[in-house]
């Protein structure tokens, strides 16, 4: 088997290695999802964070393949819009996300700030934080 040969198919195996890594943790998402809905807030924030964690990895894969020129100069045009439509929409699912929880965060703060229910400790926190940032001298290691 020539060297070019060998390489490929190594390369190969790593793809198959990425796909059933990524088989894995989709499947242990799907289990844990009702679970997770299921449990405290800290469960919540934890699990959102490694799903959050996941597709930043996820993310970075993408990027650094469409930066290879083994992928680039192979891959379909086809294969590249496909690629182009899902990123698209799932920028676009992000940005919706994100813009309605900030928009029910905002509300819910203003809320509770007008009610005096929010902590007190925490807000007192965010406050320091504050004026370290205008003060020029970083922040507090709780940022908002």
């Amino acid at each position: 088997m020539s060297q070019y040969r060998q390489d490929i198919g190594e390369f190969l195996k790593n793809l198959d290695r990425w796909i059933s890594m990524q088989q894995a943790v989709l499947d242990s998402f799907k289990d844990s999802y009702p679970k997770v809905r299921d449990s405290d807030r800290l469960d919540i924030i934890v699990h959102t964070r490694i799903a959050f964690n996941h597709m930043i990895r996820t993310l970075k894969a993408f990027d650094d393949w469409l930066q290879d020129p083994f992928i680039t100069t192979n891959a379909s045009k086809d294969l590249l819009i496909q690629v182009w439509d899902q990123t698209v929409n799932i920028l676009q699912q992000l940005i919706s996300m994100d813009i309605g929880h900030t928009s029910q965060m905002r509300k819910m703060l203003d809320e509770l700030s007008k009610e005096g229910k929010l902590n007190p400790l925490v807000a007192r926190f965010r406050e320091i934080g504050e004026e370290r940032r205008e003060e020029g001298r970083g922040t507090t290691t709780i940022s908002f």
